[in-house]
């Protein structure tokens, strides 16, 4: 049986990968990641995987192993898009993406790889999938964490531009803002939607940051936020389709306001929704993203065609089948 090596596996979208290829009891399937002190073991609890190894010990594993890997699905990183030590994001965003890349180009590996929408910044230069190398470079990341993923995104396209790829696949994903199970150990890094949600069971007001920009009222700040299941169904796409490489924006194609979002979990617990605005943190107003909307005429066009999940019936099934349960994990 092929092998299918899932960096950050341990993770948010990486658990819920793993659960969905799992499902398909068409591979081993191995997971590479750090699991620290908290409960993030706990995305992994319900399932069995294969092996579990250490990022340290990766490449080691990878040559001993290489002739059974089916595809590397890339999505360990620093994914904190606060973190300030640029030299951890570099290390951990880009040098790191660079080895595997290398790796899977010397030995016609398939690889996908997690990119992200801080890429586009404040998206005053769109929010288009392009590998066109004179655009990619036009795009302003906000924040550190943005530039990490840009820096890997230019590489990649400078090398398919320049013929020197020889990976079979490779596919960058860049993925808008997943809520979903399994997020709970990234505390405050977790979705909007996460964080809210609990607020609402609660019985109490949902807390939404005011608007500073004359445009957007309070609370209707736009994000294109898509259901981790969503994300995944583009994943096991790509598993599906070998043929298929590129930059890829996972998204909807449909932003929606934060008072959007607050009032589908109210109504996915059935109460009258209760919102209070609150003052944004003084750090955040400058480089705040006031809309956020994926292109994904590019997806669409590659052959992938299975709706997205309303922000409704999302949000419903996220609230009733997970955090109303004594146990929220996938």
């Amino acid at each position: 049986m092929k092998t299918i090596l899932v960096t950050g596996g341990g993770g948010f979208i990486g658990s819920n990968l793993v659960a969905a290829l799992l499902e398909r009891g068409t591979h081993n399937i191995v997971v590479c990641d750090w699991f620290g002190n908290n409960d993030k073991w706990r995305n992994l609890s319900k399932h069995y995987v294969f092996e579990i190894i250490s990022p340290e010990h990766m490449f080691e594993w990878m040559e001993i192993n290489r002739q059974h890997i089916e595809i590397i699905y890339h999505l360990g990183s620093i994914s904190s898009t606060l973190e300030k030590d640029m030299d951890l994001l570099l290390q951990n965003n880009f040098m790191l993406s660079l080895k595997i890349w290398r790796w899977c180009n010397a030995r016609q590996v398939r690889l996908a790889y997690a990119s992200s929408s801080a890429t586009y910044g404040d998206g005053s230069n769109g929010f288009e999938d392009s590998t066109d190398l004179t655009y990619l470079h036009k795009l302003k990341p906000m924040r550190g964490y943005g530039w990490s993923k840009q820096l890997f995104d230019i590489h990649v396209a400078t090398m398919v531009a320049g013929g020197e790829c020889a990976a079979p696949q490779w596919v960058g994903l860049k993925f808008f803002n997943n809520y979903g199970p399994n997020e709970y150990h990234k505390e405050e890094q977790r979705s909007v939607i996460a964080k809210i949600a609990p607020q609402a069971i609660q019985g109490a007001a949902v807390r939404l940051f005011r608007s500073y920009n004359p445009k957007y009222a309070d609370g209707e700040q736009l994000r294109d936020v898509i259901y981790v299941k969503d994300a995944v169904r583009v994943m096991l796409w790509c598993l599906d389709n070998p043929k298929i490489s590129g930059l890829f924006n996972v998204g909807t194609g449909k932003a929606r306001s934060f008072n959007d979002m607050a009032n589908a979990i109210f109504a996915a617990i059935g109460r009258e929704p209760k919102l209070h605005y609150t003052d944004m943190p003084q750090e955040l107003i400058a480089n705040y993203q006031y809309f956020t909307e994926s292109n994904i005429s590019k997806l669409r066009a590659a052959g992938y065609a299975q709706p997205f999940t309303s922000l409704e019936d999302g949000i419903k099934d996220f609230v009733q089948g997970y955090l109303l349960k004594d146990d929220q994990y996938l």
